[in-house]
């Protein structure tokens, strides 16, 4: 079973890190190169696609990432015994972090108050916050103290 929840959660990180990556470095800046209707209609197509795929992608990386949680589970009841449990539960903490940013999102998408800018300050602070998620999953194995 763990081989499987890894195998989710890894599969899942790579699709989520993947879409935001392209958004934030390849397909923001490449949009602007559209006419303002082009762009708006190429916005509200990938919007709605990415809506309807992220949501199955984020349910099965925090799905799987919770299991992995309950495998870690006697690191996680004193996170600072170890350095593996600090930087589980730091990688924990991001991964919260970024939750709270997608229901930010959905919550200002469905008021119609987001904004291009406010999407990008999103997706900038949730790939910042992607990369120190991925750090940490390698360090936790790498580095001790």
């Amino acid at each position: 079973m763990y081989l499987l929840l890894k195998f989710i959660h890894l599969t899942a990180a790579a699709f989520f890190i993947g879409g935001v990556f392209f958004e934030v470095m390849i397909l923001s800046r490449a949009a602007r190169q559209l006419e303002a209707e082009p762009r708006e209609r190429l916005s509200k197509a990938l919007g709605q696609r990415a809506r309807s795929v992220m949501h199955w992608v984020v349910l099965a990386l925090y799905g799987a990432g919770l299991g992995l949680a309950w495998h870690y589970r006697s690191a996680l009841a004193a996170p600072f015994e170890s350095s593996f449990g600090t930087l589980l539960a730091l990688k924990i903490c991001l991964a919260l972090s970024i939750l709270g940013h997608f229901m930010l999102v959905v919550a200002l998408m469905r008021s119609g108050r987001m904004t291009p800018a406010r999407s990008r300050a999103i997706h900038i602070s949730v790939l910042t916050q992607m990369l120190g998620i991925l750090f940490l999953a390698k360090a936790m194995f790498l580095l001790s103290w």
